[in-house]
């Protein structure tokens, strides 16, 4: 840690205990807006992966939510377009070196890496995607949420935020992840480096992953490699089947050729 991000780690720290009890600190505006650069630029991130796995860093998050309430509401107008709203959006893509594509809406506060390709789809504040990562159209990147380089994010999925409630932990994806069209990953859902979801699978904490390959059973996490389906299981003394996801095998030279073909488009 820095000696800046210390001292905006304690700001925003003393402004979150006295929330609720006067107006905020005239200072905080300006903390605020220096942890969203911080965030745009990559220099900082809600979660990152360290030697002893993945830091959450939760004042950042906490800095995110304190910023709705020290922004002003402005307009913005886009062509006969016009939006009221505290969030600005971001621009100067050429710079960035990012493709997009209209009419895709990133607030700021997010990180687009060098080489991610952005068809119309929605990325919110404070979320993170990593270089040569495609998020396909109509797909949302919830606030705060962490995708991995050379992921793709497919057509239809809803990768969820954390702004609410306040104790969510971010969703991460990692690095060369694959999500199939119209799938959902919420409340905080890890899913491991290469892992492969098929369309149409939604993960949440409490969602039951069968290891079908390598036996086991998971919560909360996909793991790494791993190429899952959606499922069912019946419950022991239970007449209906419960929604799960199932781990039919983990990643090969096949599983790669399918998921890969974006490279054309790249």
């Amino acid at each position: 840690m820095t000696q800046e991000t210390a001292e905006l780690e304690a700001a925003v720290a003393a402004a979150w205990n006295t929330r609720g009890a006067g107006a905020p600190d005239p200072g905080l505006g300006q903390s605020i807006d220096r942890v969203l650069r911080l965030l745009e630029s990559g220099e900082l991130r809600v979660a990152e992966k360290g030697a002893g796995g993945w830091e959450v860093r939760d004042w950042v998050r906490k800095a995110v939510l304190l910023y709705f309430r020290t922004a002003p509401m402005r307009v913005t107008n886009a062509g006969p377009l016009q939006f009221h709203d505290k969030i600005r959006l971001l621009d100067d893509w050429q710079r960035r070196g990012v493709r997009v594509v209209p009419p895709t809406v990133v607030r700021e506060g997010a990180h687009i890496a060098p080489g991610a390709i952005l068809m119309p789809c929605f990325v919110n504040i404070g979320a993170y995607v990593g270089a040569r990562t495609m998020i396909d159209s109509f797909a949302t990147v919830g606030s705060c949420a962490q995708v991995g380089a050379d992921c793709h994010v497919s057509a239809g999925v809803v990768v969820g935020g954390v702004l609410e409630p306040l104790n969510a932990d971010p969703v991460i994806i990692e690095d060369r992840a694959f999500v199939g069209a119209n799938s959902s990953v919420l409340e905080g859902v890890h899913v491991g480096e290469g892992a492969v979801l098929a369309p149409g699978c939604h993960a949440t904490r409490s969602t039951r992953i069968i290891d079908e390959a390598g036996g086991g059973t998971f919560r909360g996490e996909v793991p790494a490699g791993a190429v899952v389906v959606p499922g069912a299981y019946a419950a022991e003394g239970s007449r209906v089947s419960t929604y799960a996801l199932v781990v039919k095998k983990y990643r090969d030279p096949r599983t790669d050729a399918k998921v890969e073909l974006n490279e054309l488009l790249r």
